[in-house]
């Protein structure tokens, strides 16, 4: 690449480069509001990338990053970012860098990584109050290689290892309250379809130091089951349902940045994505549909108390 066009480059907003010729899959929730985060944070940051679905955003020798992108194990991004940011602040004190030529230090992982395989290095950066932001794209599941069951998948949803016609026995841990308990700076939930709310928070974590941890939810075309051009629509009843509540943890206090008012039942959502495709045919779960609901209905019902 030359020069001239590596400059053109830098200067293009990240619509034009995330996903520009990189094998992403269509109406990916997590590359939409990746998008817009890059859009905010800029070229000047260093991401540490656990394999997963963006992975594929670099193909060696390319990236395009605007900034700089590392590669990492599934379990060390965490642990990556802090070699960097180590090596950053070296840098700054032997004065080999300018305060300016500084890099905000950020990593990227799917479900599976943050919730699993890299939850204890996850944990460490945060206890060690690492300066740096961690985004979690939540697809529900391991979506790079089939989208099966992870920490992140919903109960009753059917993935490449959970096929039985009740689907996922077990529950999506709670990421948001496993981070919290860390007492980390900021925390908070964002979705692609809600572009106000997100820029909002990214635009609060360029202003704090310390463990900033955002979990983005993250529609899947191809491991749930659904129309791409249905995306930002799914995405959008996942929170006017109240399935996905967009919150905030700071100061130790947790706050709802929007409220879904006259909450649509979780069947409109449910009902567009072929891993719920069970609960309604060849027999409606009435049980089961129901039991979603009424978690759904407890969790906003402690909130206004």
């Amino acid at each position: 690449m030359t020069d001239t066009a590596f400059k053109r480059m830098k200067d293009l907003p990240s619509r034009h480069l995330l996903g520009a010729g990189a094998p992403m899959c269509s109406g990916c929730g997590g590359l939409e509001a990746f998008h817009e985060i890059y859009d905010i944070l800029g070229g000047d940051t260093v991401f540490t990338n656990a394999a997963g679905c963006m992975t594929m955003l670099s193909i060696y020798p390319f990236t395009v990053f605007r900034g700089s992108w590392l590669y990492s194990a599934m379990a060390s991004a965490p642990a990556a970012a802090q070699g960097i940011r180590d090596a950053l602040d070296i840098l700054l004190e032997k004065k080999r860098i300018k305060p300016e030529e500084d890099l905000n230090v950020a990593t990227l992982t799917g479900d599976g990584s943050a919730s699993g395989i890299g939850l204890s290095s996850t944990s460490g950066a945060i206890d060690r109050g690492l300066d740096f932001l961690y985004l979690c794209y939540d697809n529900e599941g391991y979506g790079n290689t089939g989208q099966q069951t992870s920490g992140g998948t919903p109960h009753g949803a059917k993935t490449a290892t959970n096929t039985g016609s009740i689907g996922f026995e077990g529950y999506k841990k709670d990421l948001f309250s496993i981070w919290t308990a860390h007492r980390p700076a900021y925390v908070a939930t964002v979705i692609g379809s809600e572009p106000l709310d997100l820029a909002r928070k990214i635009e609060k974590i360029k202003r704090k130091k310390g463990p900033k941890l955002i979990i983005a939810f993250s529609p899947c075309p191809t491991g749930w089951g659904y129309d791409p051009k249905l995306s930002v629509d799914i995405g959008r009843l996942a929170v006017r349902t109240g399935v996905w509540p967009l919150k905030e943890y700071e100061d130790g206090k947790i706050t709802h940045t929007k409220v879904p008012e006259n909450r649509k039942p979780i069947e409109e959502y449910l009902k567009l994505q072929k891993r719920f495709a069970h609960l309604f045919k060849p027999c409606r779960n009435d049980k089961l549909i129901s039991e979603k609901q009424a978690a759904i209905d407890q969790y906003w019902q402690n909130i206004e108390k």
